[in-house]
C-alpha cells in the first residue's frame, strides 16, 4: 500500500453518524444473538406441537449453532468478496426471510432446516457489526463504541430466556421468531441508507474472490463436528456414544488440518497470522473465557430456577431480568472509568468482580427466595459489564485496520464456541456432580442416625396431623426424605459449576498483565486507520 493511500485511509470517515452507525448495526447484532437463546425455552412446546420428543426437537438449536459458527469464521471473506455493507444486508434480508418460515414450519424437519438456514446467515451478523464499529471509530472512540456493542452480546443472551419464556407462556412458540420479522425490516433500511464500506474494504475485494475451498472444508468439518458433539454431547452420554465419538474425531481432524493448512496456505479463507498480535490473542483468550463464565451461569440460573425451585419460565427469566437492567448501568460507568485508569487493570478488576460474584451464588441454598437469587445473578451481571468492552477495546488496539474482517470474525466465533463449551460444561456439571453429591448424602438416610430419625418422626407427626392413613406414613416419610436428598444434591451441584467459574475468573485476572501497556483513556499505538 503506497504512503498517499494509507495517508488517505487514515483521513476516511463515515459520512453519517458514527454513533447512529454504532446503533443501527447493534440492534442487527442484538436480534441474532437474542435467537441464539430464546427458543431454548421454548423447545417442550416445539416438541409438543410436532409430535415429537424434547430431544429431537434440541436439533433446531443444534442446526441453528452450527450453521452459525462455521460461518462466523469465513465471513472476513464473506465480506471482501461480496463487500462489508452488501454482506451485512444480505444477511439481514436472509436471516429474516428465514425467521419467517421458521414460524411457520409445520414439522420438525422443515424447522430443522430454516433454523441451519437462518443460522447460516445471522452468523455474519456479528462479526460484520464489529468489523464496520472498527471502521467507523478512531481507536480512542472504540471504548464507547463497544459499551454499545455490549448490548448485542452480553445483554441479548440474558433477556433471550426471559422473553421467550414469557412470549411461549402467553401467546405460541412461533412468535419467537416473528418478533424478528419488523426488527429486520427496519434494519435492512437503516443499515442501507447509513452504512458505507471504508477504502481498505473496498480495496480488500480485489484479488479476493478466490476461494481456499480446503480451508473452508477444514473449517466445515472441525467446526461444525465440534458444535454437534458440544450441543449433543450429554443428551447422548457424551463419549459412551459412538456417534459422539466420531464427532470428536472428526472435529480433532477439521481444527488440527486446519489449523495448519490455513497457517501455510498462500490465500487462506481466513488468516490465522492475527493471533501472533499478542494484545488480540490474549485478549480472545480472555473473551472465550468470559462467555464460558456468562453462558454457562446464565444457563444454570435459568434450569435451577425452573428444576430445583420450581419456577415457571417467565419467572425464572425475571431472576435474570435484573442483571440485565444493571448491565445498562454499569456499561456506561465502565467507559468513564477506561479515561483515567490502565484498561487492562478495569479488566482484571472484573475477573476478580465476577469470581467473588461466583463465591457469593454458592452460598445457595434450599430455602433461598427469589429476591436472593435475583440479587446473585446481578452480582454476576455487573462483573460481566467490567469485561467486554475493556477486552474488546484492547484487543484489536495494535491490529491494522486491514486485518479487521478476519479478526472480528475469530473473536466473535472464540466467543460463541466458549458460549458453546459453556452450556455443555453447565449441563454436564450439574449432571454429574448432582450422582456425586447423592453418593455422599445418602449416607446419611439412615436408621442409625439421629438426626434422619427425628425428621421423621416430625414428617410423621405432620402426616398424621393431615390425615394421613397411619399404614402410609412411614412410606410416605421415606419418600418425603429421598426427594428432600434429590433436591439438595441437585443444588450442591450447581454451587460446584459456581465454584468452577470461580476458579476460572481467578485464573484470568493475573493474565491481564500479558496485555502491552495501555494509556489511561484507551490510547492506542495502533496502526489502523
Amino acid at each position: 500500500m503506497s504512503d498517499a493511500t494509507a495517508d488517505s485511509n487514515r483521513e476516511w470517515q463515515p459520512s453519517g453518524n458514527p454513533w447512529l452507525i454504532a446503533v443501527v448495526v447493534t440492534l442487527a447484532a442484538f436480534m441474532e444473538v437474542l435467537d441464539t437463546t430464546i427458543i431454548n425455552v421454548a423447545l417442550p412446546y416445539i416438541a409438543g406441537s410436532m409430535a415429537s420428543s424434547e430431544d429431537e426437537a434440541t436439533w433446531a438449536l443444534t442446526a441453528y449453532l452450527v450453521a452459525n459458527g462455521i460461518v462466523l469464521v469465513i465471513s472476513g471473506h464473506l465480506g471482501r468478496v461480496l463487500g462489508r455493507k452488501r454482506y451485512f444486508v444480505i444477511c439481514i434480508i436472509m436471516f429474516t426471510v428465514f425467521s419467517f418460515l421458521c414460524g411457520f414450519a409445520q414439522s420438525l424437519p422443515e424447522l430443522v432446516v430454516f433454523r441451519a438456514l437462518q443460522g447460516l446467515f445471522g452468523g455474519g451478523l456479528q462479526p460484520t457489526q464489529q468489523a464496520i464499529i472498527l471502521d467507523t471509530f478512531k481507536p480512542s472512540q472504540r471504548a464507547g463504541a463497544f459499551a454499545v456493542t455490549a448490548v448485542a452480546t452480553i445483554i441479548a443472551p440474558i433477556l433471550g430466556p426471559t422473553l421467550g419464556g414469557w412470549i411461549t407462556d402467553n401467546y405460541s412458540w412461533r412468535w419467537v421468531f416473528f418478533i424478528n420479522i419488523p426488527v429486520g425490516v427496519a434494519m435492512c433500511l437503516a443499515v442501507t441508507h447509513l452504512i458505507e464500506d471504508p477504502p481498505w474494504a473496498k480495496a480488500g475485494k480485489r484479488g479476493s474472490l478466490r476461494t481456499d475451498y480446503v480451508g473452508l472444508g477444514f473449517i466445515v468439518l472441525g467446526l461444525g463436528s465440534l458444535q454437534v458433539m458440544l450441543d449433543r454431547g450429554e443428551n447422548d452420554d457424551w463419549f459412551g456414544s459412538s456417534f459422539i465419538r466420531l464427532m470428536a474425531v472428526l472435529a480433532a481432524i477439521g481444527l488440527v488440518g486446519g489449523v495448519y493448512w490455513l497457517l501455510y496456505a498462500r490465500k487462506p479463507i481466513v488468516d490465522l497470522r492475527v493471533f501472533t498480535d499478542r494484545n488480540f490473542a490474549i485478549g480472545a483468550l480472555m473473551l472465550f473465557a468470559m462467555a464460558l463464565v456468562l453462558y454457562s451461569s446464565t444457563v444454570a440460573m435459568s434450569q435451577m430456577a425452573q428444576q430445583q425451585f420450581n419456577y415457571t419460565a417467565t419467572w425464572a427469566g425475571l431472576v435474570l431480568s435484573p442483571g440485565a437492567a444493571l448491565l445498562l448501568l454499569i456499561i456506561p460507568l465502565v467507559t468513564r472509568v477506561m479515561r483515567y485508569v490502565q484498561i487492562r487493570y478495569v479488566i482484571g478488576c472484573g475477573f476478580l468482580c465476577l469470581g467473588l460474584a461466583m463465591v457469593y451464588t454458592h452460598a445457595l441454598s434450599p430455602q433461598i427466595d427469589f429476591a436472593t437469587l435475583a440479587m446473585m445473578r446481578g452480582a454476576q451481571a455487573a462483573s460481566i459489564g467490567l469485561l467486554f468492552a475493556p477486552i474488546s477495546t484492547l484487543a484489536y488496539r495494535t491490529l491494522p485496520a486491514q486485518s479487521n474482517g478476519d479478526a472480528t470474525a475469530l473473536f466473535t466465533m472464540l466467543r460463541n464456541l466458549g458460549g458453546s463449551v459453556g452450556i455443555s460444561l453447565a449441563t454436564s456439571v450439574v449432571m454429574n456432580r448432582s450422582q456425586i453429591r447423592q453418593g455422599y448424602l445418602v449416607g446419611d438416610l439412615s436408621p442409625l442416625r439421629q438426626p434422619y430419625n427425628d425428621t421423621l418422626q416430625q414428617v410423621g407427626d405432620a402426616l398424621v396431623a393431615s390425615g394421613t392413613a397411619p399404614s402410609d406414613i412411614a412410606q410416605t416419610g421415606t419418600g418425603w426424605a429421598y426427594q428432600e436428598l434429590l433436591h439438595q444434591a441437585g443444588i450442591l451441584a450447581y454451587t460446584d459449576l459456581f465454584a468452577l467459574g470461580a476458579i476460572i475468573c481467578f485464573a484470568m485476572a493475573p493474565l491481564v498483565l500479558l496485555f502491552s501497556p495501555d494509556k489511561a483513556g484507551g490510547g492506542t499505538t495502533a496502526t489502523g486507520h
